[in-house]
């Protein structure tokens, strides 16, 4: 079994998916399952430091999120507000306060982290 260090080139990163990929059905119990757990913890942090993913926009994730659940803007009126209020919010004209994001939080199911990261950056 090849000791696994962390991953810091693009070869290690691919040899590292190759044997995961080999092993990765293994059950709690065979041998090569603590490899398997090792090498998911070692891609994971190389996959956030090459190749993050920036947080969503929270218009666009509340736009995802109405469509997933087959919502139209009149859905979200009795959390929000007016036609028009929402209509605004929807279209980008009018910010998404604090209060809005933590109902769309509540109601829709969207990580308050969508909204946060959007205020402080």
């Amino acid at each position: 079994m090849k000791q696994w260090n962390i991953l810091k080139t693009e070869k290690d990163y691919s040899c590292a998916i190759e044997r995961l990929d080999e092993i990765f059905d293994v059950a709690p119990g065979d041998p090569f399952f603590e490899e398997a757990e090792l090498l998911g913890l070692l891609i994971n942090e190389y996959e956030e430091v090459h190749f993050p993913i920036s947080s969503p926009d929270p218009l666009e994730a509340v736009k995802l999120k109405m469509d997933e659940l087959g919502l139209k803007s009149k859905d979200l009126q009795p959390y929000i507000g007016s036609k028009s209020y929402v209509s605004a919010i929807l279209n980008g004209k009018r910010e998404i306060t604090l209060r809005i994001a933590s109902v769309l939080h509540q109601k829709l199911g969207i990580p308050a982290e969508v909204f946060l990261r959007s205020a402080i950056n």
